[in-house]
């Protein structure tokens, strides 16, 4: 869908709900993101926003409602198919492949993406240079931070048309953080699309184009003012 000034509509999530088992996770949830912008989640813990993107990437269901990605709807799709057609989910378990070298974890998102291993091992150490320095080191034994840093730079091998990252910076040492939040910006700069579910109010005010939050499964406001979403303060009170 072509917005004002030539944007595309890349994702329309209308009404969905979601549940486990009888338990209701998500209820109608309606948003959306356009080419180009970098969109915050906020909320408390259980607020339902690691479901939300695991049910945007195809991991679960929703009963109800509808997600329309690039125009076209996702149900049935599949998370595998999602991502070869541009889609990548960044979990928040940091978990990488523990018994591979990291040159071997890269490897496996350059052969997934149909990708030269040059290209890959490009896209990922450019965003962390430091790793080629550990390339053949097991993965398992990388730091919390270096094993987000892989994962977010593995994420980007392939051209991506949409990101989606859950709590990159929970847990991580401040220079770590400092790492992502630099990666986050040159994403913004280069117009990759993504949501980010994240708790670090600077991060979440110095990058977001607009802003989600979410509470015990409701979107229950949106922030697209700039000077809002700037102000920490509006946001405290829900985390």
């Amino acid at each position: 869908m072509l917005l004002g000034k030539g944007r595309m509509r890349l994702l329309q999530v209308d009404e969905i709900n979601v549940s486990y088992g009888r338990a209701m996770v998500l209820h109608d949830i309606t948003m959306h993101l356009n080419q180009g912008e970098i969109v915050f989640v906020v909320g408390r813990n259980g607020a339902g926003k690691t479901t939300l993107l695991k049910t945007v990437m195809g991991l679960l269901k929703p009963w109800k409602g509808s997600i329309l990605y690039e125009g076209e709807k996702t149900l049935g799709i599949g998370p595998v198919k999602l991502a070869q057609k541009g889609l990548r989910y960044v979990a928040q378990d940091k978990k990488v492949f523990s018994g591979l070298s990291v040159k071997d974890n890269i490897a496996l998102a350059a052969y997934s993406n149909a990708v030269s291993m040059p290209e890959a091992i490009t896209n990922v150490t450019s965003i962390y240079p430091k790793l080629n320095d550990l390339m053949e080191n097991k993965a398992g034994g990388l730091s919390g931070g270096q094993r987000e840093l892989l994962l977010i730079g593995r994420a980007l091998v392939g051209h991506p048309k949409l990101l989606l990252i859950d709590e990159p910076t929970e847990g991580l040492a401040a220079i770590v953080i400092r790492d992502i939040s630099r990666i986050l910006m040159h994403m913004k700069m280069q117009k990759l699309s993504a949501i980010i579910v994240e708790q670090n109010l600077s991060i979440v005010n110095q990058l977001a184009d607009r802003i989600y939050v979410m509470l015990e499964g409701y979107i229950i406001k949106e922030l697209d003012n700039s000077i809002k979403i700037k102000n920490g303060h509006e946001l405290e009170k829900y985390l």
